[in-house]
């Protein structure tokens, strides 16, 4: 009798996988479920953004010049901890895991809020996570990201995925300073800090450059997203600090997988916000002399749209399980969670604007910021075709045509 093939060792296939400790054990089935301390922390976003951030008000924030409200970042970075979540207590954290990180990007996708969240609390603090935080400049920085005081921008494009090349459009020379041009950074309007992967005389490392030094151009651009601002960034000669890491590389590639398995979460909440909205307004439209959510085919359509939720939500949460606990398995739970939650946040902001009927269509009604969001998020950190893609290696299947 021929002896079972073993599973493949899934945490050779991604570098990122073998970045945590946990991951030379194989985990027992992720944990979906919210904890009391999640529901906790989702009801006090969701207080704080009811209060202060409603849709006329995004609607009006996106009209402006500035790209966020300063005072709700703070109120978000340093009255509730959240730009500090991932940053452990040592360096002024709050030593949290990726699973609150994903109740609070639902929360903030449920709500489209222009903060520099997934920027500077999500991308930039993983890259720096993987650098050596005995170094007093990291240590530092992460300490001004987790008090709330500055922020930051990962300098690679939004549309970077994990698992790609190290990037090099931008090179240090040996005194450090930094030449080239980055397309289409997240979150960089505002932000005091760059972190920048760069290409020096010994390869492939992670800088620190002030945004506000003088040679380095910040050229916003409008972008389909009014909620998320991006920019090209460009270095003539800029001045430099060397962020101490192992593996440069593979810092950045987990900081993109967090990044993306964590996206999951806020498509998450723009679709679950889409379908809640739209079954409140059908209940109260009335066609015919009957309450529009009446009708037999928009009953279908809207629980075929429950399906997809419930289902993005597995997915979202298995991915925030799996990078929370350093899940070999975290590389396999982030593609197929990007693979279904950007489809389906996609569809739920046509659904939505569709089943809104003309009010659907206007700047006035939130529904198109929503769709936007979600438009921009399908091609943010990996299209769900590369993830799928992603995904066939890593369980040794053909990949897909």
């Amino acid at each position: 009798m021929t002896a079972p093939t073993q599973p493949a060792d899934r945490s050779q296939a991604h570098p990122a996988a073998q970045a945590h400790p946990a991951a030379q054990v194989r985990p027992a089935a992720p944990d979906l479920l919210y904890s009391d301390v999640e529901d906790d922390l989702r009801a006090a976003v969701r207080d704080l953004l009811a209060d202060r951030c409603p849709p006329g008000a995004v609607l009006t924030r996106v009209e402006g010049e500035q790209p966020y409200d300063p005072e709700l970042w703070r109120l978000l970075a340093a009255e509730l901890g959240l730009a500090g979540l991932l940053v452990p207590e040592e360096q002024g954290g709050q030593g949290a895991t990726a699973r609150e990180v994903a109740v609070v990007l639902e929360e903030l996708g449920g709500a489209v809020v222009p903060t520099p969240f997934l920027g500077s609390a999500v991308l930039a603090t993983s890259a720096l996570l993987r650098c050596d935080l005995a170094d007093e400049a990291v240590a530092g920085l992460l300490g001004r990201l987790a008090a709330g005081t500055t922020t930051a921008a990962l300098a690679v494009p939004l549309s970077a995925a994990p698992g790609g090349d190290f990037p090099a459009t931008v090179r240090a020379d040996a005194e450090g300073r930094l030449t080239g041009r980055v397309t289409s950074v997240a979150d960089t309007p505002g932000a005091g800090v760059l972190v920048v992967p760069a290409v020096g005389p010994d390869g492939p490392g992670l800088y620190e450059v002030a945004a506000a030094d003088a040679s380095v151009g910040v050229e916003p651009f409008s972008s389909l997203d009014l909620t998320r601002p991006l920019a090209d960034v460009s270095f003539a000669g800029s001045t430099a600090r060397p962020l101490p890491s192992a593996d440069a590389p593979a810092a950045l590639d987990a900081a993109l997988l967090t990044a993306a398995g964590l996206l999951a979460s806020e498509q998450l909440g723009v679709a679950q916000w889409c379908l809640d909205e739209t079954v409140r307004y059908l209940g109260q439209r009335h066609q015919f002399g009957r309450v529009v959510g009446s009708f037999q085919s928009l009953k279908h359509r809207l629980a075929d749209l429950w399906l997809e939720v419930v289902s993005a939500r597995a997915a979202a949460r298995a991915a925030a399980d799996a990078l929370a606990t350093g899940s070999p398995d975290a590389p396999v739970a982030v593609a197929v969670a990007q693979s279904y939650a950007a489809g389906v946040a996609v569809h739920a902001a046509e659904e939505a604007v569709q089943l809104h009927g003309g009010i659907g269509m206007t700047w006035e009604h939130p529904a198109h910021l929503y769709l936007k969001r979600a438009k921009a998020d399908e091609i943010a950190l990996g299209t769900p075709g590369r993830h799928r893609a992603t995904l066939a290696t890593l369980v040794e299947l053909p990949p897909p045509n």
